[in-house]
């Protein structure tokens, strides 16, 4: 029987809700494991709208489980109804809706705070000794409720101009965590916490390695589950 695993979204768009290549390498990559995978997010007003073609900010509201659902094609979940003990593992993509609507990260860096819903979904999966799939900027909600785990977003320093959020390492670093330098075609497993982190978009390379990252991430999660 393939693992159970739950995707959690936070919009539908890089630059306000979920990165949406991101999402569908992680979709994919749990259909080539075999995984049966349910999506959820949480139920609440998007901290902004920009518009992706100007990227400019708007006047519009929308709603964050709403968005979600174009990318779950309307089969989705509030992220209320999601119960660890149904599933094997969790996964986050990435997307600047992490740092905005999961937690305010964008805001207020390390001292952000992370949306209740968000911080029970991956304690209770923490608690139970599941593995937690995390990419992008989505690692520091693990560095924020886990103090002391160990994570990637690629690289601390702009190693050829590739990795320009280098700085979000040393924020991590701050928050009592360590941070593991890794390319982007790579994940890092914290073995003790059944973390695992990779860094995706925050790495500037072509798709396809992002995508091979994302492989390896989906990959470690589902041998941990």
């Amino acid at each position: 029987m393939g693992k159970r695993v739950a995707l959690v979204l936070a919009g539908c768009g890089v630059f306000d809700g979920s990165e949406i290549h991101e999402a569908s390498a992680a979709l994919v990559h749990l259909s080539r494991g075999g995984a049966e995978v349910k999506i959820f997010a949480p139920n609440i007003e998007q901290r902004d709208v920009i518009n992706h073609l100007k990227g400019s900010l708007t006047e519009e509201k929308r709603n964050v489980l709403v968005e979600s659902a174009r990318l779950a094609r309307g089969n989705i979940q509030d992220l209320t109804e999601l119960k660890a003990s149904e599933f094997d593992a969790v996964i986050f993509p990435g997307g600047f809706g992490v740092a905005k609507n999961l937690c305010s990260w964008a805001v207020d860096g390390k001292n952000c705070t992370v949306n209740e819903h968000v911080s029970s979904t991956l304690q209770a999966f923490h608690c139970a000794k599941k593995p937690i799939g995390l990419c992008c900027i989505s690692p520091v909600l693990a560095a924020k409720v886990f103090p002391g785990c160990e994570v990637t977003v690629g690289h601390d320093k702009n190693v050829d101009g590739r990795f320009p959020d280098a700085e979000t390492a040393s924020a991590i670093t701050e928050l009592g965590c360590k941070h593991i330098c890794k390319n982007v075609n790579e994940s890092h497993v914290d073995k003790a916490n059944k973390i695992v982190t990779t860094c995706a978009f925050m790495c500037k390379a072509p798709l396809h390695e992002i995508f091979d990252g994302i492989g390896t991430m989906v990959q470690e999660v589902l041998k941990l589950a």
